[in-house]
Parts: structure tokens; sequence; C-alpha cells
């Protein structure tokens, strides 16, 4: 049960944190109670997306740093995170690629109905990048109500069509349900036909981003061959079917080559001695079991992967019990408005240059213990638009730095 390194949590940082590891020939153990929020928000890669329309994300994220010194991304610089990016990337080669344009942010529809810029994106919704050009049509689907046809047709000019989903005329349908749907021939063919009957003069459309998980590019194909027009996925509201592709990809990759997964389980506690963790205990009752490791990633997310936790009065880590940068008192962590930049969103772990946990002083607490992804402090990733960026970047870069120890 001794491996070279341990890493918590199975969310997009401690999946890059295991690629790292195994590109590096290292014998290695994830541990997550499941996917974080990957499978939930992440439909393209983001960067830095709150920047002016025009400049390169690498000339942005320089004046970023400057503005931000205590950001994660101080720790790593354009080609640190490029090199992070490129790594992930690399792992999507053959069918479900990433692209970026110009190393700009580009906008693309949303299933809500706003555009959002964004900087690595789906070879599925690349062509949404200019559907602002040419008439096209939006598809929606009856019973699936986590995408608004008629708001983005709004946004795009274009028009709209529902339709209905043969065998479920009066039922609610997932995202998980209508993307299986749609891998079946016989079900495509059947949608595509009832779409190409509508067509007036339009030259593309816009589907939910459901068109199958495990091989979305031969769905558009089929798609495209019988519609006779450019196919392509918006991204829809939660959960993300693009997410659960990039988990479901990662986690075949990491296998493969010989990671251990354990998921659906949680870490109940850390033996540690003095600043090194000799082992974690992995609860699942009434059984117990203990793993130890050369060297720990800690990357549990914030609130929705339970990273971080509230009593009345603190903020707190929940298995190594690190000390929480975070504002003052309770009454201050949220703002009037709901759409405020919340200063708890600012909350998380101090790290050094090399993402190990430090005090408010700067000193040292744990040795073989590394930290990456948005359990970091001084970066709000939801407004910023770098949830993606940071978790890529800092999995990566937090397990070379472990593994360099």
């Amino acid at each position: 049960m001794h491996y070279d390194l341990i890493i918590i949590g199975m969310g997009l940082s401690g999946l890059m944190a295991a690629k790292s590891a195994v590109d590096k020939g290292k014998k290695t153990l994830i541990i997550g109670k499941g996917t974080g929020s990957l499978c939930l928000f992440t439909h393209s890669i983001d960067v830095l997306g709150n920047l002016p329309g025009g400049i390169k994300v690498v000339d942005g994220l320089s004046q970023w740093v400057k503005d931000h010194p205590q950001h994660p991304y101080a720790n790593l610089g354009w080609e640190r995170l490029e090199e992070a990016l490129s790594s992930f990337n690399s792992l999507f080669q053959s069918q479900y690629t990433f692209k970026c344009v110009d190393r700009e942010n580009r906008s693309i529809p949303t299933g809500a109905g706003t555009f959002r810029p964004t900087y690595l994106i789906p070879s599925t919704m690349i062509a949404g990048t200019s559907s602002q050009n040419g008439k096209g049509l939006v598809v929606g689907f009856k019973g699936f109500k986590d995408f608004y046809a008629n708001y983005v047709a709004d946004q795009l000019n274009c028009r709209s069509i529902i339709i209905s989903i043969p065998g479920f005329t009066d039922q609610e349908l997932t995202a998980a349900a209508i993307a299986r749907l749609m891998e079946k021939e016989d079900f495509r063919e059947t949608i595509a036909n009832e779409i190409k009957n509508q067509l007036l003069d339009e030259s593309w459309v816009g589907f939910p981003a459901l068109l199958g998980i495990r091989d979305p590019l031969r769905v558009i194909k089929s798609l495209e061959e019988i519609i006779g027009g450019e196919v392509f996925e918006i991204p829809t509201l939660p959960p993300s079917i693009p997410g659960m592709r990039i988990f479901r990809h990662f986690k075949e990759w990491l296998v493969q080559r010989g990671v251990t997964f354990l998921m659906g389980h949680a870490v109940s506690k850390a033996n540690l001695n003095g600043k090194k963790c000799e082992a974690i205990e992995v609860s699942h009752p009434p059984l117990s079991q203990y793993y130890s490791a050369d060297r720990l990633i800690l990357a549990t997310g914030r609130f929705i992967g339970g990273g971080l936790k509230a009593d009345e009065e603190k903020l707190f880590e929940s298995i190594f019990d690190l000390p929480v940068a975070q504002p003052g008192s309770r009454e201050v962590w949220f703002g009037d408005s709901f759409f405020n930049a919340h200063r708890i969103h600012q909350s998380g772990i101090l790290t050094d240059a090399s993402f190990r946990p430090v005090d408010e002083r700067g000193g040292s607490l744990l040795e073989n213990v590394w930290i990456a992804g948005s359990i970091l402090a001084h970066h709000h990733c939801i407004q910023e638009k770098s949830r993606e960026g940071i978790e890529i970047a800092t999995g990566y870069w937090a397990t070379r730095y472990a593994l360099e120890q």
C-alpha cells in the first residue's frame, strides 16, 4: 500500500497531477469522493476570461500577475502555464481535441442565451465562435430543461426549434440520457431527418452539448451527412457532458498506465509525524485502510469538493487541518448582492512558490505535501474565468515540484 505519490481529489487538478506522475514513471494512487466540479461546469478550458477583447492571453496574464502578485498564476508565468496546457492537450489528439485561436479568448454561445470568453475550445464547439455569420438553426429537445434554445437563437439572430424525442414525448430527460441516445445510429437518423425536414436555408445547426459521451465527432459527422449543414455543440447548464468526456478519457488513459483509482472514497484522517505525513486513512465503514506515500498532492477543491468547510466562526481545511487564508468574521464573507465578488471566494491554502503549504508568515508546514487546484488562496476563479487554467497548471506543476524533491 505504499506509493510514490498519493493524490487526494479527482477533479481536473488531481487528474493532471496523476498524468504528471505517470509521465515520470511513478507509482500513483488517486482518491476521490467524486469528480468534483469537472462534470458540473467544465465545457471548455478557461485560462483568464475577463480580459478586454483583442488582447492576447499571454499579454493579459503578464499584467494580471503584476496586479495580483499573490495569485496562483504568479508562481507560474506564461511559459509554465503554456507547458501545462500542452500536457493536457496531448491527451486529446486523436478524436476529441481542444483548440485555441491566435492565443486569444474567443466567445462561444451558451445554453442560457449568453456569450462567454474561453481559451481552449473543444473541436465540437469551435464552429460556434463564428455562429453569428450566416443563417443558422438552434435545436432544443422537449423534456430537456437545461438548454434555452429560444434565448440562444435570439442572441445569434437565427431560428430555433424544439423537437420531441421518440419514445419520451411526455418525460423529462437528463443530459446523460440524451447523450447515450445520441450514440445510437437509428436514434441519430430519426433526429437528423426531423431537423432536415424543418430546415429553410440555414447553413449550420447548433445543438446542446449532448452529442454523445465516447465519440462526439462521429455523432456530429453522421448528423451533418443527413442534415447537409455544419453541426456544432453549445454548452448547457450543469451537468456537463463535455466534462464527463474529459474525466472518462483521463481515467481510461491513467488506468491503462497503472494508476490506481479509489473512487467514491473519502480520506478520513492524515497521520502526521512532525512536518511529514506518514499515511492517510480511507474509511469505508465498517473497514478502514491506510495508504502511505513519499509525497502527497492535496487537490480537494474548495466547497463543492469538500476541501474547505465552515463552522459558525471560520473556514477550515478538512484533512491536514492546514490554516486557511480567509476574510475576517463571517459577517464579511458575503456581499449584499448575489452577483458581488464575495470575499469568501478568495479563501484557500497559502503556499510557497513550489505549492507547499505555509503559514501566514511563510513558514513551512508540511514537507511532503503539495497543494493544487481551486483550494489555493487568492483567486476568484469563477469571476476571473480562470478555473480550468488554475487547475491544470497547478496540478501539473505541483507534481513536477514534488517529484524533484
